[in-house]
């Protein structure tokens, strides 16, 4: 399978690359820029990705370009910091520019070449230096108003540099750049599809398990569904799934994923009902990393019981995906700033007894889906609405008590509920994810002639491709009315209804 190596200098945009590579079916991973050389080329590339980055390539410390990138001979692609760090390391000079240019900017080739579109286009720019003395070898391939180089080029050796940011949706030809750097000039065979991750995770499954039981660790969203169908077909009567009741799941929940795993898995089915004892370690904390790790150890403990009651299975299988990754900051796979702890990931305690097994650790969501799909899994199951570990626990803001997940609970069926019957939910529809908000705030209202002093709820709802990005769902003036109207008059406690228009970046989907 061809590959491409994305070095990672910081960028938030990073995982973004790796997101593009892959719409065009072939496999890329992302490393730290000063990962070991031996670690990058067992990949085998095809071709390196230099990502953007926060750094000035002459501050102390900068992020320099690996010697291996460039005794490889193969071709390079240099993004912002990237393009920079590229014509630093050939020779050439980059210089602070008197404008520094953030936004979209107008982009005009002025070299025909095999990477840029011939006519102008928009893209986004977003940087202090800029390039004022070409490498050897090198020729300006496209300017803008503030970069006399916005993109440049060694056709003999196959090495590009974009000063701007091809990867973001606001630069509406970078995919098919990306595309054309990929396939064409490093020659990647387009062969990463659903069929080749599923044999591929089989293979890997069966290698680290052997012939131990496993546990997997069940929510009926997306992620552990396919983690464990994947397991399963890898394993077959070696698993034993396990649902947590957690007391902070969505409405009917519990019943829906029993229901769905063993009609559609036919995989050994534990439930543990640990409401109480989840909403008890909760009590009176407000902190969301805090409430992160508690919710991420309590899992653990109750995970390493039933290990206990079924002859101490060592694997313990969970539906981490690349996106949980990322937001972490796991240290072995990005240089970029921690976002949040995913309780899969940066929250597990230290001490735990399990070796865990995350076949879609390195998968995006869309992919998680198009392999599901590809397992034979209902759509039901599939396309379920995205809902994070920690469960309720992160979009109850404030403290998390019975009654405050319950009115949070009974406002996000409502929600849920009005939007289906709006077409704007499931496969298909253009809203990617949608939930209620529990807002520790109380404001002034009036019901029935007399004041009331209640809670809020606010309304999350955003389009994605790849939950890296995402931008707010204009959802209908009319649909918005009938949640709330039916919000107010349903949900006790609950006396106004906001609605979150905030894209990601800057805000992230969940609140918390």
């Amino acid at each position: 399978m061809d590959t491409i190596a994305i070095l990672d200098f910081g960028s938030q945009y990073a995982q973004l690359i790796a997101r593009r590579v892959r719409e065009n079916h072939v496999y890329c991973e992302l490393f730290p820029w000063d990962a070991p050389a031996a670690r990058v080329l067992a990949l085998n590339p095809k071709g390196f990705i230099l990502s953007g980055g926060p750094a000035s390539v002459y501050a102390e410390g900068a992020p320099l370009v690996p010697d291996y990138v460039l005794d490889s001979g193969l071709p390079v692609l240099g993004i912002c910091y990237g393009m920079q760090a590229l014509t630093h390391a050939l020779g050439g000079r980059v210089d602070p520019s008197s404008e520094r240019e953030f936004g979209v900017a107008a982009v005009k080739p002025t070299s025909p070449n095999p990477l840029l579109p011939a006519a102008s286009f928009p893209a986004l720019m977003s940087h202090g230096d800029r390039i004022t003395g070409l490498p050897t070898g090198f020729t300006s391939l496209a300017e803008s108003d503030n970069s006399p180089v916005a993109a440049m080029g060694d056709l003999a050796r196959k090495y590009f540099g974009l000063q701007f940011h091809p990867e973001v949706h606001h630069t509406p030809d970078g995919a098919e750049m990306l595309r054309r750097f990929v396939v064409e000039i490093c020659g990647a065979a387009p062969d990463w599809t659903p069929e080749s991750i599923i044999e591929s995770s089989l293979t890997r499954i069966r290698a680290q398990v052997g012939r131990e039981r496993v546990l997997s660790a069940v929510s009926g969203g997306v992620d552990s569904s396919v983690a464990t169908a994947l397991v399963q077909r890898a394993v077959g009567g070696q698993l034993v799934a396990v649902y947590v009741d957690t007391g902070l799941m969505r409405q009917d929940e519990s019943g829906q994923v029993i229901t769905a795993f063993r009609e559609h898995l036919g995989a050994e089915l534990v439930t543990v009902d640990a409401a109480e004892d989840f909403l008890g370690a909760l009590k009176g904390v407000t902190a969301p990393e805090e409430k992160r790790r508690i919710v991420g150890e309590r899992f653990i403990r109750i995970f390493e019981e039933q290990a206990k009651a079924l002859g101490l299975p060592r694997f313990l299988v969970q539906g981490t995906i690349y996106p949980d990754v990322v937001e972490s900051s796991a240290p072995d796979r990005n240089k970029a700033a921690k976002i949040k702890t995913h309780h899969n990931v940066g929250g597990l305690p230290e001490d735990m007894h399990f070796d865990l097994v995350e076949p879609l650790r390195y998968l995006f969501k869309d992919e998680v889906r198009a392999v599901g799909e590809a397992l034979g899994l209902p759509e039901s199951l599939v396309w379920r609405q995205p809902f994070p570990g920690p469960g309720l626990t992160v979009r109850c803001l404030g403290e998390v008590t019975p009654e405050r997940v319950a009115r949070l609970r009974a406002a996000d069926a409502i929600l849920l509920e009005e939007l289906s019957a709006a077409g704007m939910l499931g496969k298909g529809a253009e809203t990617s994810q949608a939930f209620a908000v529990l807002l520790p705030v109380r404001s002034v209202g009036v019901m029935g002639d007399q004041r009331t002093y209640q809670e809020a709820i606010a309304i999350r709802a955003v389009t994605t491709e790849d939950f890296m990005t995402a931008d707010w769902a204009r959802i209908p003036h009319e649909v918005l009315a009938k949640i709330a109207n039916r919000v107010v008059n349903e949900v006790d406690g609950i006396n106004r209804v906001v609605y979150d228009i905030t894209s990601k970046p800057p805000a992230t989907i969940e609140w918390e």
